[in-house]
């Protein structure tokens, strides 16, 4: 059950209660940047990027370059302008219309949808790793029943705890983030130094820094780096609670930046140094580092005890994100784009049919093992669909930028991207090049493991990537005016307080503030708008 809003607030001539923010400044620079690192920082893909050696630092670089640091910009400006309820969607309506606001929503749920199954297979892993001997221990981590019957006990015993609600969930999140990611990973940084000052043998293959472009299956690998930096948008809304947001968030950004390439190079250059590139797996490679690092001190039992703390890291991992993205998704969704029936939500503030709805989805992404060759391969394509969905939210937020630049000028805006016109330009290319490309090398199977026959793979990423970018556009198209839940309040967007198209320049002045009576009319208009279907 979730704390009750204790903020102040005041009442309005109209009656109506309004929150008064008394968070301005309170997130430091320092702050910021340690929110963005633990929302980012994840042990789990390393193995992926350990295939490449050292030009694995190459792609953690460009993709900050390329990605994150243009799309953290980005966000930052969207979210320290239109500050109302709603985060992405607001800021994506504002440019687009509640259609492609809500299909952005949809996006971010289903990318996280599709990304269970990739933890849950690596969930498995760990369980296998935490038993005696070793070779046990790879046989069955390697097995498809074994696995998909983990991943099942794991992901619906976690849904049938959520509906107790959110508070435990979030405690267990918080300990399996440090016990499961940030212990492990000094650990794995710190036991990798030791490891190379004891002169052990180094399997770093040696080959250039700067990679071969010229065959593109051996850099799709490298594509899924990009779904190591997703989290942004979602920290991105917390901007205006600095003090100095302009001077501070680009320092943060940049500071975040720097230690997370940091660690991801060193975490995945120890993985290289452990085990030949030839016999890394996606799934079970970094376990087999941890019990090689242990091992080399003598105590190979710390291997299963670290496998137990991974273990938990990814229960708690997943305890918090079995109900994160389906609220979000509710909240928007009140305003009229499910049916009423699936907005149902218990005593303990938790919706059991999308949460329902997600577990169908996942049970059947899991069901991919028996197609798919090997369980690594199953847990690769399920990491580049996820990727792609993503990649394509991540476009429709550089769009929505972009529009709302042209169409609202003059709004006052909390941040902006340094550089005038031409930082906007610059920041916009780079990342808008950066996430096509990675968008195309998505679809294409990697040559450094085994999944099968190249044209099953690639149909199974383009139908589903189709079937999962056509559902929130069917379900919009047939949503009914019943579907609105008469309770939920929603703060109008500023083309429906001009009276105008989202496609249209706005004509308010810089700094203008529309009136109350200006507010409400807009919501009883788009009401109006809504229950007519023309929303």
């Amino acid at each position: 059950m979730s704390k009750p809003d204790t903020s102040p607030v005041e009442t309005t001539s109209s009656g109506r209660k309004k929150i008064i923010s008394t968070a301005g400044g309170s997130i430091t620079m320092y702050a910021m940047a340690i929110m963005i690192i633990t929302t980012i920082l994840s042990l789990r893909g390393l193995p992926s990027e350990a295939k490449y050696g050292v030009q694995s630092i190459f792609y953690y670089l460009f993709a900050a370059i390329c990605f994150l640091l243009p799309f953290s910009l980005v966000c930052a400006e969207l979210a320290s302008t239109w500050t109302k309820s709603g985060g992405l969607y607001r800021w994506i309506s504002e440019a687009f219309g509640p259609r492609w606001g809500w299909t952005a929503m949809y996006f971010e749920w289903q990318m996280v949808i599709i990304w269970f199954p990739t933890v849950l297979m690596f969930g498995s892993a760990s369980l296998a790793y935490v038993f005696w001997p070793e070779t046990f221990d790879q046989s069955l981590a390697s097995n498809k029943v074994y696995t998909f019957v983990i991943a099942m006990i794991v992901f619906w015993g976690a849904t049938f705890n959520a509906f107790r609600g959110q508070r435990s969930a979030n405690k267990l999140s918080t300990m399996g983030g440090l016990f499961g990611t940030i212990i492990p990973g000094a650990l794995l940084i710190i036991l990798g130094i030791i490891y190379v000052c004891m002169g052990k043998h180094n399997n770093l293959p040696e080959i250039p820094f700067i990679p071969d472009f010229s065959n593109a299956g051996t850099i799709v690998l490298a594509a899924s780096i990009f779904l190591f930096y997703a989290g942004m948008e979602t920290q991105a809304v917390h901007i205006n609670d600095m003090k100095n947001p302009s001077r501070d968030f680009p320092r943060a950004v940049f500071l975040s930046i720097g230690v997370i390439v940091l660690l991801y190079a060193i975490g995945t250059l120890v993985i290289g140094v452990i085990i030949p590139t030839d016999n890394i797996n996606l799934l079970q490679s970094l376990l087999v580092a941890y019990k090689g690092l242990w091992s080399s001190l003598g105590l190979d039992w710390l291997g299963n005890v670290t496998a137990v703390l991974i273990l938990f890291g990814v229960i708690g991992q997943i305890s918090v994100l079995v109900t994160g993205p389906s609220t979000g998704l509710m909240a928007v969704a009140q305003s009229g784009y499910l049916p009423r029936r699936l907005q149902y939500v218990n005593k303990n503030g938790i919706n059991k049919p999308i949460l329902y709805v997600a577990g169908i989805f996942v049970t059947l992404l899991c069901l991919l093992l028996i197609i798919l060759p090997t369980v690594e391969s199953a847990y690769q394509i399920m990491s580049q669909m996820a990727t792609i969905i993503y990649l394509f939210l991540v476009l429709i937020i550089y769009a929505s930028f972009i529009r709302l630049r042209r169409t609202q000028p003059h709004k006052k805006r909390g941040f902006r991207i340094p550089g005038g016109l031409f930082g906007v330009i610059i920041t916009c290319a780079v990342g808008i090049i950066g996430a096509v490309l990675a968008l195309i090398l998505s679809f294409l199977p990697p040559s450094q493991i085994t999944t099968g026959s190249p044209a099953v793979y690639v149909t199974i990423l383009v139908v589903g990537v189709a079937i999962f970018v056509a559902i929130p556009l069917v379900v919009y198209a047939l949503r009914k005016p019943s579907w609105r839940n008469p309770n939920a309040h929603f703060y109008p967007f500023d083309w429906q307080i001009e009276g105008r198209r989202p496609d249209q320049v706005s004509k308010w002045a810089v700094g203008y503030q529309p009136s109350e009576q200006e507010v409400e009319d807009a919501e009883t208009t788009a009401i109006s708008c809504h229950g007519q279907g023309k929303c």
